[in-house]
């Protein structure tokens, strides 16, 4: 019965780091396969050499629903898609599927993918907590920046708000440090699976 009860506790263990281990700025990005709005793969793995930034969406929240009416995404996404970074959304909320999103990329017609995390793996991996929650991979697979758009959570300073990512962008595309490579999330809680 012992042996039982040690194997049970480290298997609880186990489950609760796995549970609670997330991805820190500095450390190999978790890697990850989920399918898009049209049922395509896309892995991590497979954009090694390029940036990628990661963009935890909800088409339900009010503040994403705020920087998609300012296109303030679609326009970084622009701006930096031809200096080798990729821009992908990642929906974890438990009530959205393929379907869903793919409505929600033509209502806003916008171009990179919306992958499908409804499971929340891929967000729980990553620690995301809010939507938007963006998190920065480098060349090489190392998380450079997570954290906020920018330093405008109530939506009132317009064209004069502090934008992160585009300057974690500017850094690593110059191939310099991030500046500012952690801040704090803000917007709705990410809606995960219980």
């Amino acid at each position: 019965m012992r042996s039982v009860t040690v194997w049970a506790g480290a298997w609880l263990l186990a489950l609760a780091t796995a549970t609670w281990a997330t991805a820190g700025v500095g450390q190999p990005a978790p890697d990850f396969t989920l399918k898009d709005q049209d049922g395509h793969e896309v892995s991590l793995a497979g954009l090694r050499g390029k940036i990628v930034v990661l963009e935890w969406t909800n088409p339900d929240c009010p503040f994403v629903q705020r920087h998609y009416r300012a296109k303030t995404m679609t326009t970084l996404a622009e701006r930096y898609r031809d200096r080798d970074v990729v821009w992908l959304a990642v929906n974890s909320t438990d009530s959205m599927d393929a379907e869903r999103n793919r409505t929600w990329r033509e209502q806003q017609a916008f171009s990179y993918a919306v992958l499908d995390d409804h499971a929340g793996t891929v967000g729980n991996a990553y620690g995301a907590k809010t939507t938007p929650n963006v998190f920065i991979v480098d060349r090489d697979g190392t998380l450079a920046y997570q954290g906020a758009i920018d330093d405008d959570a109530a939506g009132e300073k317009g064209a004069g708000a502090r934008n992160y990512v585009a300057e974690a962008l500017d850094d690593l595309t110059a191939k310099k440090p991030v500046r500012v490579a952690e801040t704090k999330p803000y917007g709705c809680s990410v809606k995960y699976a219980r």
